[in-house]
C-alpha cells in the first residue's frame, strides 16, 4: 500500500490510499486547507489505523461501505461500495492490518 497526498478538484488538498495493485481503496474524510495539513492528516491515519474504529454499514443505495473513526469521532477514512458485508469488512480489515505498513504520503 501507499499514501498519496495532494490537491483535490477544488482549492483544497487531501490524502488517498492505494492497494498493492494500484487501486484507490482509502481517502481522507475531509479536505484540507494546505499540502502540509494532508499529510499530516495522512500520517495521523497511517500510525492510527490499527487501532482506529471501523464501522461498516449500509448506504442509501443498498450497498455496504466502511469508515474508519479516530478519537476524535471524526470519520478519519471511508472506502467504497460493495456489494456484500462481509467484502465491506474484508476491505476494512485490510485497511486495518497493512496502513501502518504503506509507504508514503
Amino acid at each position: 500500500m501507499r499514501f498519496s497526498a495532494g490537491k483535490t478538484d477544488g482549492p483544497q488538498y487531501s490524502w488517498w490510499l492505494y492497494g498493492d495493485n494500484g487501486e484507490l481503496v482509502a481517502w481522507a474524510g475531509e479536505t484540507f486547507p494546505t499540502d502540509a495539513n494532508a499529510r499530516r492528516a495522512a500520517e495521523a491515519f497511517k500510525a492510527g489505523a490499527k487501532t482506529a474504529r471501523y464501522d461498516i454499514y449500509a448506504d442509501t443505495g443498498n450497498k455496504w461501505r466502511w469508515r474508519a473513526w479516530r478519537s476524535s469521532d471524526k470519520v478519519a477514512s471511508s472506502g467504497e461500495s460493495f456489494a456484500s458485508q462481509s467484502n465491506a469488512q474484508r476491505a476494512a480489515d485490510n485497511v486495518r492490518d497493512n496502513a501502518g505498513n504503506a509507504t508514503g504520503p
